[in-house]
C-alpha cells in the first residue's frame, strides 16, 4: 500500500502495530488518530455540529449528515449488481447483499436463529434479555427497537405518510398500506373455509376464524372481557387506564382510538364524505349516513326486548327502556 504523504504512513503503520495512542478520557477506547477521537468524544458530550439545513436533525460527523441529506434529496448513490435495488449508504447495501448469498454469520446464543448483521442480532437478543432501550418521551412506553418507537410516536402525532394511490386512506406503516392495497387489486390470497369471505394476510383470516370458532384468547386481566383479536384488548384496557394516546392537533382532545381522531378531525375539515342517494344530504360519518338512511327506508333494527315497540336508534331504544324500568337518565 502506498500514500501521498507520510504522516498517512506512520498511521497506517500503527494499525499494524496494533499501537493506538490517543485514549479517550470519558471511557476505554483508544484510537490511532486525534481526530477520530475528537469525533468519539461528540458520543460523551452529545455535541452535533453538523446541522441540516433542510430540517432540524445535526449530527456529530459530517458524513453522517452527507447520509441523512440524502433522505431529503432521494440520491441513493449504492446500487446492487444482483438486483434493481439501490441504498442512501454503503453500509446498507453491504448487508443487502447478505441477502442473495444466504449467509448468515451471526448465530444467537439463546436460540438457533440466525442473522445477516450483527446489529440484527443485538435487536434479537433484547427479545431474550426483556431489555426496552428506546422509549416514548410522551407516555414512556418502551421498546426493543429504534423503528418500533418511531412507528408509535406516530399514534401521538397522527402522522400517515403511506398514502394510498387509489383512494384517500393514509397509514402509518408501509405494511399496512400494502394490505390495504389488496382491496383495490382484489388479491385476497387467505379463504375461509367456512364462509366466501378472503383476506389479504394470514393473520386477518386467523382473526376472522374466531367468529366461526367463538375463540377470544385475548382477556382483560382487570374485568375478564375477553377479545378475538389483541388491538381489540389493548383498546378495551385504556377504558381502565383511562389512557387516550391520540391528540388533535388542533383542539388538543384526546382519544383512545385512533380511528376516533379520525373521525373527529372531520369537524375541523369539513369533510363529509358519506352521500344519501336519495336525498343529497351528506354526512361525516359513515354511521351517521346509515341512520339517516332509515328515514327513507323506516327500518326499526332495533327491538324491545319487552313489548314489540321498535325504533331506529339504539339511542330511542335505551330511551324507551327507561319506561320499563322507569330509571331516571
Amino acid at each position: 500500500m502506498a500514500f501521498t504523504q507520510k504522516s498517512k504512513l506512520v498511521i497506517h503503520q500503527l494499525k499494524h502495530k496494533g499501537e493506538k495512542l490517543y485514549g479517550c478520557s470519558h471511557c476505554d477506547k483508544s484510537f490511532y488518530q486525534t481526530s477520530i477521537l475528537t469525533v468519539h468524544m461528540r458520543a460523551h458530550t452529545g455535541e452535533r455540529p453538523y446541522q441540516c439545513s433542510h430540517c432540524d436533525k445535526s449530527c456529530s460527523r459530517s458524513s453522517a449528515l452527507t447520509i441523512h441529506m440524502r433522505t431529503h434529496t432521494g440520491e441513493k448513490p449504492y446500487q446492487c449488481i444482483q438486483c434493481d435495488k439501490a441504498f442512501s449508504n454503503q453500509s446498507y447495501l453491504t448487508e443487502h447483499l447478505k441477502k442473495h448469498t444466504g449467509v448468515k454469520p451471526y448465530q444467537c446464543s439463546q436460540c438457533d436463529k440466525t442473522f445477516y448483521t450483527n446489529g440484527l442480532l443485538r435487536e434479537h437478543m433484547r427479545t431474550h434479555t426483556g431489555e426496552k432501550l428506546y422509549q416514548c418521551s410522551q407516555c414512556h412506553k418502551a421498546y426493543a427497537r429504534k423503528a418500533m418507537l418511531k412507528i408509535h410516536l406516530m399514534t401521538h402525532t397522527g402522522e400517515t405518510p403511506y398514502q394510498c394511490s387509489e383512494c384517500s386512506n393514509a397509514y402509518s406503516q408501509i405494511k399496512h398500506l400494502a394490505l390495504h392495497m389488496g382491496t383495490h387489486t382484489g388479491k385476497h390470497l387467505y379463504q375461509c373455509v367456512q364462509c366466501e369471505k378472503a383476506f389479504t394476510s394470514n393473520g386477518n383470516l386467523v382473526n376472522h376464524e374466531r367468529i366461526h370458532t367463538g375463540e377470544k384468547p385475548y382477556q382483560c386481566s382487570v374485568c375478564s372481557k375477553a377479545f378475538t383479536e389483541k388491538q381489540g384488548l389493548v383498546i378495551h384496557c385504556r377504558t381502565h387506564s383511562g389512557e387516550r394516546p391520540y391528540q388533535c392537533s388542533i383542539c388538543e382532545k384526546d382519544f383512545s382510538q385512533n380511528t376516533h381522531l379520525n373521525q373527529h378531525m372531520k369537524i375541523h375539515t369539513g369533510e363529509k364524505p358519506y352521500h344519501c342517494g336519495q336525498c343529497n344530504k351528506e354526512f361525516a360519518w359513515k354511521s351517521a349516513l346509515v341512520r339517516h338512511h332509515r328515514l327513507h327506508t323506516e327500518e326499526k333494527p332495533y327491538k324491545c326486548s319487552q313489548c314489540e315497540k321498535a325504533f331506529k336508534s339504539n339511542e330511542s331504544l335505551l330511551k324507551h327502556h327507561r319506561t320499563h324500568t322507569r330509571e331516571k337518565p
